[in-house]
């Protein structure tokens, strides 16, 4: 897909996400189910990557970073409504003119409560489990969470910035292919960046101070204070650095001009109709089209 047509697809999609905030309930439940993914990953990246953090292994960020893209490609592929996409899609949405700031500004915040509603949820879920309580894993969620809270603000912004770039990549790249091997190839990739690298995701740290608090080893306090800097990092990294940059990029993103390159093209071969069949009779024709319908 050219670009101009993933620009307005993504308008389009904006369109759709506008309209479907506006039945709160609905959204706010595909909102939860992205948080809930998001949690899927982190518990599998806890899992796996703990037994490597208490052996002193120098592999762990290796494995988080291939573990952690299950998240993202769930949301994708099973549907759900992730904040740090939204940066990206709304974006387009407002520079499309097809959507309002309003719209933006709805989708954004009912995405954010709806993520963490379902990050907490599922972190009661794991609670009530009890695979972190102890152990490996659980000592690598207290590590993970001791780094996130010595960062600074500024620290926190920056790599939250370079994160949702990396995500809305993914996300841009996975609507550009075709194909669910190339789809899924095309998000793992910069998700595994992003977590090897050690950036701030907001709904994934979501997803670790839930889990941190039902486990006793954070506090309420401790997530606030993450979310005040790495959420409006993302918002520059997925707005800005991925949705803005695309459409500057590409002349503005004319309205006109995307549309024209996004419509399908008509085929050859309906184009060179012969001049013997533009004088089929009338009692031809109808029977041709009715055949066709």
């Amino acid at each position: 897909m050219t670009i101009p047509a993933t620009i307005a697809e993504s308008a389009d999609l904006a369109v759709k996400k506008a309209r479907l905030v506006r039945s709160p309930a609905r959204y706010l439940v595909s909102a939860m189910l992205a948080g809930i993914y998001i949690g899927v990953g982190e518990i599998l990246l806890l899992s796996v990557a703990g037994p490597l953090e208490a052996g002193h292994s120098g592999a762990v960020r290796l494995v988080e970073g291939a573990v952690f893209p299950v998240a993202l490609l769930l949301v994708l592929f099973a549907g759900a409504d992730l904040f740090t996409s939204q940066c990206m899609t709304m974006t387009f949405g407002v520079l499309s003119r097809r959507t309002t700031w309003a719209d933006l500004a709805r989708v954004w915040v009912m995405s954010l409560l709806g993520n963490l509603a379902g990050a907490v949820v599922f972190a009661l879920f794991i609670g009530a489990a009890g695979t972190i309580k102890s152990g490996p894993s659980s000592s690598l969620l207290g590590a993970l969470l001791a780094s996130k809270e010595a960062a600074s603000g500024g620290q926190l912004f920056a790599r939250a910035m370079l994160c949702n770039m990396l995500v809305c990549l993914a996300v841009w790249m996975f609507t550009r292919t075709s194909g669910d091997g190339a789809k899924a190839t095309m998000v793992w990739w910069p998700v595994f960046a992003f977590v090897a690298s050690g950036f701030e995701h907001s709904v994934a740290n979501m997803a670790l101070f839930s889990l941190g608090i039902v486990n006793g080893q954070a506090g309420v306090g401790d997530l606030a204070r993450n979310l005040a800097f790495t959420v409006p990092g993302n918002i520059v990294g997925g707005a800005v650095l991925v949705a803005a940059a695309y459409w500057f990029a590409n002349d503005g993103g004319r309205t006109a001009a995307v549309k024209a390159l996004a419509e399908p093209s008509v085929p050859a071969q309906d184009t060179t109709v012969p001049a013997q069949d533009t004088t089929v009779p009338a009692q031809d024709t109808t029977s041709r089209t009715s055949a066709m319908v």
